[in-house]
């Protein structure tokens, strides 16, 4: 079973983060609370890492993990970003938005899924993520659920049916919020694919449309 650890707190405690971070960089599996729901992490560079998100989680190769940013300059190394994404960025990060932009060549993107042109990017507004991306760098993740189930919304939950396939699961408590609202930024307008904790008319306005 996967260890649960006290992770509350503005720093969360040095010790939880250390233990989640030294598993990132094995390559294994960690469990996260985030600004909107429960999630699964790993480190994408590490051989094998992203492989053991996809067999935890029962989705399919075709579906790409989305990426959590430390902050925009994380975000840029990762991908293109024309002026009205990096406007998005700059006020909804750290934020419940993700933004789908293409991805810049790089072989860290090799086993993300997908079709290998685009990647989806947020700046989650929660300390546990944020403090684990500016350690390790961008996380791969998926809320914490099997694939087309329930997020889960607990540490206990988490660890009750995902346990045995996650190495460390830190503790924040409830994490019940509304998935992340999905914007496509590929084209020359954006376009909404999945209206969540941001409403789409709120996002239009801040671009000025």
């Amino acid at each position: 079973m996967s260890r649960v650890i006290a992770a509350t707190g503005t720093p969360p405690p040095l010790a939880a983060l250390e233990e989640a971070t030294g598993a990132l960089r094995a390559g294994l599996v960690v469990g996260i609370p985030t600004d909107t729901v429960y999630g699964l992490a790993a480190e994408p560079s590490r051989p094998g890492a992203t492989r053991r998100l996809f067999d935890l989680k029962a989705r399919p190769q075709s579906v790409a993990l989305p990426v959590l940013v430390a902050d925009v300059a994380q975000a840029l190394a990762l991908a293109v970003a024309d002026r009205m994404a990096v406007a998005l960025m700059e006020r909804w990060w750290p934020g419940a938005l993700t933004l789908v932009l293409a991805r810049r060549p790089s072989p860290w993107f090799a086993d993300l899924g997908g079709d290998g042109e685009t990647i989806g990017l947020r700046c989650p507004a929660h300390p546990v993520p944020l403090a684990l991306a500016a350690a390790v760098g961008p996380l791969a993740t998926t809320s914490a659920n099997r694939h087309g189930g329930a997020p889960l919304e607990t540490a206990q939950e988490l660890s009750a049916e995902l346990g045995p396939g996650v190495a460390v699961i830190l503790d924040g408590g409830r994490c019940s919020g509304s998935p992340s609202t999905v914007v496509d930024c590929t084209g020359v307008e954006p376009g909404c694919l999945r209206e969540g904790s941001i409403r789409w008319a709120e996002v239009v306005a801040s671009l000025g449309r």
